[in-house]
């Protein structure tokens, strides 16, 4: 009988010390981080994204950090890609891949080896589409498609006209494949109570703004050229840091805003992860050792 390959997974929602866990785990079991966050792929983008820190990664390997320009768009295609042969990149030299993310789409592409539809890009779509108001298109992709609304950015103008470029040119909502799962796949899910998220949200962000998250900000347009406009459709603290910078909105305004689609967005995450009987659910402090050990020796 083949014995299929070992891969850790750690999901949750935004600010339940994912990272910290995931190179807690990496450094008892061997294991090596690919990370699975829409924003983290992108250079320059470490304060708004949450980026884990050279000090904070204790010496183990993280893969898929800032490998493209924010210029370029990153296509779920795209990390599945790069994220499968960095998987077997790791399996080949006796390591266990741990996935760590919050971004469930691109969880699901790699653990269910799914076939995702090949759509060009339509230009003239496309150009109809941007004159459109961020909310419009999301309403559009509500009622099109509304399991992908649930796990997307809202305020990602980008990702919302891709995803209704898809559903345009196939004419209907694309039914994702899921091919046969290549992996024997251990999910932890991150989970803390409501009230005790809220505050860590609210402290990261914070956190964030005092370590210069404003200035990387300015920087990203200013020095790399990125327009306001790309910026903002990163969404969350890209889209209302720059909405402040621009001088659109007031320094708590921008909190505020941010505060509450960070919410938001925890929200929409959680219901994407909980569709997923067969995942762990556990508090970022308690001792997951017994579970880990039973599945590597499996």
């Amino acid at each position: 009988m083949l014995v299929k390959p070992k891969i850790i997974v750690i999901l949750g929602q935004t600010s339940t010390g994912k990272s910290d866990f995931a190179v807690k785990i990496a450094k008892l079991y061997n294991g090596e981080i690919v990370s699975a966050d829409s924003r983290q792929v992108y250079k320059n983008m470490d304060l708004g994204s949450g980026k884990i820190t050279k000090k904070e990664m204790r010496g183990v390997p993280h893969h898929l950090l800032s490998v493209v320009s924010p210029r370029k768009v990153f296509t779920v295609a795209d990390f599945k890609k790069q994220a499968d042969k960095k998987i077997k990149e790791i399996l080949k030299i006796g390591k266990v891949p741990i996935i760590c993310g919050g971004t469930g789409f691109y969880i699901d592409a790699v653990l269910n080896d799914v076939v995702l539809p090949e759509v060009k890009a339509n230009k003239k779509l496309r150009d109809e589409l941007e004159k459109e108001k961020v909310e419009k298109l999301y309403d559009k992709l509500k009622k099109l498609d509304p399991i992908r609304a649930e796990n997307i950015d809202k305020y990602n103008k980008v990702r919302l006209i891709r995803a209704l470029e898809i559903i345009d040119t196939l004419g209907t909502v694309p039914e994702i494949k899921n091919q046969k799962q290549n992996f024997n796949v251990l999910k932890i899910g991150l989970f803390l109570p409501d009230e005790i998220l809220k505050i860590k949200i609210h402290d990261r962000l914070l956190s964030r703004i005092k370590k210069g998250m404003l200035k990387e900000i300015d920087n990203l347009h200013n020095r790399e050229k990125i327009s306001w406009k790309r910026l903002e459709s990163f969404g969350l603290e890209y889209r209302f840091g720059s909405q402040f910078l621009q001088k659109q909105i007031t320094k708590k305004e921008m909190l505020e805003k941010i505060n509450t689609e960070s919410w938001h967005y925890a929200k929409r995450q959680k219901t994407w992860f909980k569709r997923d009987k067969e995942t762990i659910w556990i508090d970022p402090r308690d001792n997951i050792s017994k579970e880990i050990e039973k599945f590597l020796k499996k």
